[in-house]
């Protein structure tokens, strides 16, 4: 039996929020875990997220979003997924996103909603159970 490899993940930040203290929080803690993360940067499109997650080859995409546009631009990430055959990608969210919003979001794929506060394990319990946890090399 080899060693367990995390998954390779990408945080993006879609939009024009320019705020990523969350976002660089987040890819740390799960890079502390374990996870290959990979950040995009801010101020990009959901198309630029979505061509960057698939020519890395990530398991999942973080999406970070402080403003208030995340109805209309996390399941924008999940469409494009689907339409370019790739929706194996696992899409989880967080930011400033008002309980009411979450139901509808996971609806729409959206596979878990962070939101400012969230306990570092928590985030990293719920990224391992919606990807299996880790890979035998």
């Amino acid at each position: 039996m080899g060693a367990v490899r995390k998954a390779r993940l990408l945080i993006g930040k879609p939009g024009l929020d320019g705020h990523d203290r969350g976002a660089k929080y987040v890819a740390h803690v799960l890079r502390d875990a374990g996870f290959e993360v990979i950040y995009t940067g801010i101020r990009r499109s959901p198309e630029q997220i979505v061509d960057a997650a698939i020519q890395e080859d990530v398991a999942a995409i973080g999406l970070s979003l402080l403003s208030g546009a995340h109805n209309v631009l996390f399941p924008r990430v999940v469409e494009l997924l689907r339409e370019r055959k790739a929706d194996d990608i696992v899409v989880f969210g967080g930011g400033t996103i008002p309980p009411k919003d979450v139901p509808r979001l996971k609806e729409l794929g959206v596979a878990a909603v962070f939101t400012p506060g969230t306990p570092a394990r928590e985030i990293v319990e719920t990224i391992d159970g919606l990807l299996g946890a880790g890979q035998a090399v």
